[in-house]
C-alpha cells in the first residue's frame, strides 16, 4: 500500500506543479495583454492626435492658398491700374 500512496503523491505534486505553472502562465498571459492594450489605447490616441493635427494643417494650407489666390488677383488689378496709369501719363506727355 506504500506505494500507491506514493504514486498518488507523486501524481498531485505532478498536478500541482502543473496547476502552478498554468497559474503563472495566466498571470503573465493577463499581464501581456493588459500592456498591449495599454499600448493600442496609447497608438489610437496617437492616431487621433496625428489625425487632428493634419485636419488642422490642411485647413490652413486651405486658408494660405485662398489668401494667395485673393493677393494674385490683387496683384492684377494693381498691375492693370499702373499699367492704366502709365498710359494717361503717356497721353499728358505726348500733348
Amino acid at each position: 500500500m506504500e506505494f500507491a500512496f506514493e504514486d498518488d503523491s507523486d501524481s498531485l505534486a505532478s498536478l500541482e506543479a502543473r496547476i502552478m505553472k498554468a497559474v503563472e502562465l495566466i498571470s503573465s498571459l493577463r499581464s501581456e495583454n493588459e500592456s498591449l492594450r495599454n499600448q493600442l489605447e496609447a497608438a489610437i490616441d496617437e492616431k487621433d492626435r496625428v489625425s487632428k493635427d493634419t485636419k488642422d494643417a490642411s485647413s490652413r494650407a486651405d486658408k494660405v492658398m485662398a489668401e494667395l489666390e485673393s493677393l494674385r488677383n490683387e496683384r492684377t488689378q494693381v498691375r492693370a491700374r499702373i499699367e492704366k496709369l502709365l498710359g494717361q501719363m503717356d497721353l499728358l506727355g505726348s500733348k
